[in-house]
């Protein structure tokens, strides 16, 4: 049985992920993200991310499962086997479906934890400006985890998601 999160909870938590993605250096080449990994049952913080904030061309959901890989001491793709099973992602902007750098894109890392992650939560719907029709959501649903909508703070999402873009 899935326990229900309030709504005004939903936008603390969405909050927290802005506030993730602006540590995140402004570049040209992608978008600044943040994201937080919450066990439903316990509202609890499991995993916080944004982007870069690893070595490497990190993606904040891929910082998140990264840091709780080293927490239980098993390789990312492990973590459905150590992790509860009523998760909750929120990540300012939509997971992304590919990735130009050839790394595993953000949508198959939660797909891994289809078990385990139930929801995740979106600011934004992913801008088509670096990979067109994102196909992570189609993917998502048909896995059975739901996502949704976080209304209300787009142009705030928008804005640091896109700090160090060229403005045409």
């Amino acid at each position: 049985m899935t326990s229900e999160i309030k709504p005004e909870v939903h936008k603390a938590y969405m909050q927290l992920a802005l506030s993730l993605a602006q540590k995140s250096p402004p570049k040209p080449t992608n978008y600044r993200v943040g994201a937080v990994v919450v066990d439903v049952p316990s509202n609890t913080i499991l995993a916080t991310g944004y982007t870069l904030e690893l070595e490497g061309n990190t993606h904040a959901e891929q910082c998140c499962f990264m840091k709780l890989a080293q927490q239980h001491g098993v390789p990312e793709e492990k973590l459905s086997e150590v992790l509860p099973k009523d998760l909750a992602l929120y990540t300012t902007v939509e997971p992304c479906s590919k990735r130009l750098s050839g790394n595993l894109p953000c949508v198959e890392r939660v797909l891994r934890l289809a078990g385990c992650i139930k929801t995740v939560y979106v600011g934004i719907l992913e801008p088509e400006k670096f990979v067109q029709d994102n196909t992570g959501r189609k993917s998502l649903k048909d896995a059975g985890i739901e996502v949704v909508h976080v209304e209300g703070m787009e142009k705030e999402i928008l804005e640091v998601a896109t700090a160090g873009h060229v403005k045409e």
